[in-house]
C-alpha cells in the first residue's frame, strides 16, 4: 500500500478543484476586504462571498493575502478597543 493512499481523497479533490462556485485571483482581491470583515465580525463570510473559501484553499497566493489581511484587521481591532481598568 502506498503511503499516499489514505490521503487519496484529498489529492483527488485537489486535482478536481471546488464543486461550489469559484472566483478568479481578480474577483478574490475585489472582495477579499469584505469577505474578512465578515469573519471577524463573526458572519457567515463563506455564503456572503460564495466561492472565496474555496478560492482561498486552492489558491496559495490568495490564501496568504487572506492571512495577512486577518492579521492586520485583527491588530487594528485590538489596539482600537479600549484598555481595562486593572484590578
Amino acid at each position: 500500500m502506498s503511503r499516499d493512499a489514505g490521503r487519496r481523497p484529498e489529492l483527488i479533490d485537489a486535482v478536481l478543484g471546488p464543486a461550489g462556485p469559484q472566483l478568479t485571483c481578480d474577483a478574490c482581491f475585489e472582495r477579499l476586504d469584505r469577505y474578512v470583515e465578515l469573519e471577524l465580525a463573526g458572519h457567515d463570510a463563506d455564503a456572503m462571498v460564495p466561492g472565496m473559501r474555496s478560492h482561498l484553499i486552492g489558491c496559495p497566493a490568495c490564501g496568504e493575502d487572506h492571512a495577512s489581511l486577518r492579521a492586520l484587521l485583527r491588530a487594528d481591532c485590538e489596539d482600537a478597543s479600549p484598555a481595562r481598568p486593572a484590578r
